[in-house]
């Protein structure tokens, strides 16, 4: 398929109606997902009023015994709103977050019973939230009905968009089996937020909890870089936003140019690494208002979307104030706080008729 590179640059004008913030980057886990896993033994709820989960290593990819946090938000839907209200936001798309994404299981019919699952929770989930939460269908990349089940998502879940780990089934983003996503996607214009799901050499980020900390935003950057050069962003044009405002990605940009300009084995795509870059978006998790700064000015205020990663001690808990205090000018502020998102989401826009019910 070939890519059309036709979408608007502009977000749409302000005062049409719709909400003037929208977070596209938090996580919920939904009371009937952690049920339907404490099950069949695969979760231990035993500690959720102190907000911790035990999860089964095959489905979380942590080893046995850590302790997940679980704030009550990510089953509590009026907690969560409760949340919105504090942090000034209108409107949030919800996804699972990667402790249920089975990204380094080798069992995959598990990983798609518990996709399926945590998919059928999470729109219900969002639908109790009175218009003010829309979700994120987990596609399960690196597994064969992968594309069928986002399919499902937008269709018959009526999910605002896709939400997808950084590797799975012990595959990467650019392996074949991920064409036919990338394929639905990029024809059917659908958002999708790209999270990282592992980190790599994890024995070595073992310490200090810098499998989050490190080896999240170098999984962020490894994802891209393979999408690039293995061609996907050739051959397709899907809407990919990338958390935490791209990893280590926009440091690295000019690395990748360079070596695409001077190693024959990086020569694998027709144009430099910058100009796929252009077509990928970040969210604004990047905990410090320089960091922010810098990440509008290297992308442009077009490709950047509030993100938060709420609820987790890790999340920009002052996401809205951050972006207000940098002093944009007004319509890229509008821009990074609600507009790119509805210029990229359809159900975000004020017109009632693209919101599935």
């Amino acid at each position: 398929m070939t890519p059309s590179h036709d979408r608007a640059a502009s977000a749409p004008p302000a005062g049409a109606g719709g909400p003037a913030t929208v977070d596209v980057h938090a996580h919920a886990l939904p009371m009937p997902l952690l049920r339907y896993l404490a099950d069949r033994g695969l979760a231990d709820l035993s500690e959720v009023g102190a907000g911790v989960l035990l999860l089964d290593p095959a489905v979380s990819g942590v080893p046995k015994g850590a302790r997940i946090p679980l704030p009550a938000d990510q089953y509590d839907v009026p907690r969560r709103l409760t949340a919105l209200d504090a942090a000034g936001i209108d409107l949030q798309l919800v996804s699972a977050p990667p402790f249920v994404f089975g990204s380094d299981s080798d069992d995959g019919e598990l990983v798609m019973a518990v996709t399926r699952r945590s998919n059928d929770a999470l729109a219900e989930y969002a639908a109790a939230g009175g218009g003010r939460l829309a979700a994120l269908g987990t596609v399960p990349v690196g597994l064969p009905g992968a594309a069928a089940e986002a399919a499902r998502c937008l269709d018959e879940l009526g999910m605002a968009g896709l939400a997808m780990g950084t590797y799975g089934a012990g595959r990467e983003l650019d392996d074949p089996v991920n064409e036919d996503v990338w394929a639905l996607m990029t024809e059917r214009r659908a958002f999708g937020l790209v999270h990282p799901s592992r980190a790599s050499a994890p024995a070595r980020l073992r310490d200090f909890y810098l499998v989050q900390l490190l080896g999240y935003p170098a999984e962020t950057a490894l994802a891209a870089a393979r999408l690039i050069f293995g061609g996907v962003l050739d051959r397709h044009d899907p809407v990919l936003c990338l958390v935490h405002g791209g990893g280590c990605l926009p440091a690295l940009a000019p690395r990748l140019a360079l070596g695409w300009e001077r190693k024959k084995e990086a020569r694998t795509v027709p144009r430099s690494p910058r100009e796929y870059l252009r077509r990928l978006y970040f969210d604004t998790a990047v905990f410090d208002g320089t960091a922010l700064r810098r990440l509008i000015e290297d992308v442009g205020h077009e490709r950047v979307l509030l993100g938060t990663d709420l609820p987790f001690d890790l999340a920009d808990v002052d996401a809205v104030a951050a972006i207000r205090r940098l002093a944009l000018d007004p319509a890229a502020e509008r821009a990074v706080l609600a507009g790119n998102a509805a210029r990229l989401i359809p159900s975000v826009r004020p017109d009632s008729s693209a919101r599935r019910p």
